[in-house]
């Protein structure tokens, strides 16, 4: 008879050491837990989760609400010797039971598309995939024989309806799970969001024809490996205008004073095209975006 006492609870400062022991090996390179256990222990926007197999730590999870309806999970490890013992789910189920009391209406979170055992825990949760992206990549470093092409620029306030009726006809606006990502979270583009961007110069337009042809909303981030311009969506036409956003954003690497960009581009293939054509790089690997609904 299997007499070991599991207990999921908040996390306590002692408990860094012993969860970032069974964490080390999580990819090839570590695990990023350690740089975020100080924030997610202390940030009063997020609650961090243990669950402890008589008294040893054997999992954690991470809830934070992104804004006052939407929560985000992370961080779902578990310690190899105490998998298939339910963990998972029960450290799963703390988090929801959280966010709900926080007032959450929507949980998200990211899984790799090749793990499939953490697929198989969002999908008992009953979340459900609404979209995906692939990680896009180049340096400031542009070919000298192109052409300056049509240049973009910094949406305004007045700009504001025009972008929510561009949103709300978009072909790419729905297949990306209408999702701004930015730090490895998602956000829902809303009108409240769109004119934070606005009002912080991220939201950058591309005109042809007396009309509005395409969109990019992107931020300088402080990431491990430095400061890199992060485009968290892009919106186009047809794949050229997608293409000269692509292209522009680069030319704005030297003002900005950062030397690389990391794009987080939706699963869809017309996106893919435009940005590898001018000098993107795809490293073949995809993400899927889970969502439950708490209402």
């Amino acid at each position: 008879m299997n007499s070991s006492i599991r207990e999921i609870r908040f996390a306590r400062p002692e408990d860094r050491e012993p969860v970032l022991a069974f964490c080390k090996n999580t990819w090839s390179w570590g695990d990023y837990v350690e740089y975020q256990w100080d924030d997610w222990l202390h940030n009063p926007n997020g609650r961090l989760f243990v669950a402890t197999i008589n008294g040893q730590q054997a999992g954690i999870v991470y809830m934070r609400m992104l804004t006052t309806y939407d929560a985000w999970l992370q961080g779902l490890r578990v310690d190899p010797q105490f998998r298939r013992q339910g963990l998972a789910e029960a450290l799963n189920n703390a988090a929801l039971l959280e966010a709900m009391q926080r007032g959450a209406t929507y949980v998200r979170l990211l899984i790799d598309s090749n793990n499939t055992p953490s697929i198989r825990v969002a999908e008992r949760m009953k979340m459900r995939k609404i979209a995906g992206f692939s990680l896009i990549t180049v340096t400031s470093q542009l070919n000298p024989v192109r052409a300056s092409q049509e240049r973009i620029q910094l949406a305004t306030l007045t700009d504001l309806d025009e972008i929510i009726d561009y949103l709300n006809v978009s072909n790419i606006f729905p297949l990306a799970g209408g999702l701004y990502y930015v730090g490895w979270a998602a956000y829902p583009i809303t009108a409240e969001l769109l004119k934070s961007k606005i009002d912080a110069q991220q939201v950058y337009l591309l005109r042809r024809w007396d009309r509005l042809d395409g969109l990019a909303i992107a931020e300088v981030r402080t990431e491990r490996q430095g400061p890199q311009l992060s485009i968290g969506y892009i919106d186009g036409t047809a794949i050229e205008p997608i293409s000269l956003l692509a292209y522009n954003l680069r030319r704005q690497l030297p003002d900005l004073h950062v030397d690389s960009i990391r794009a987080y581009v939706p699963d869809i293939l017309l996106l893919r095209e435009a940005l590898t054509g001018v000098e993107y790089e795809w490293d073949g690997n995809f993400f899927y975006t889970y969502e439950r609904g708490l209402a």
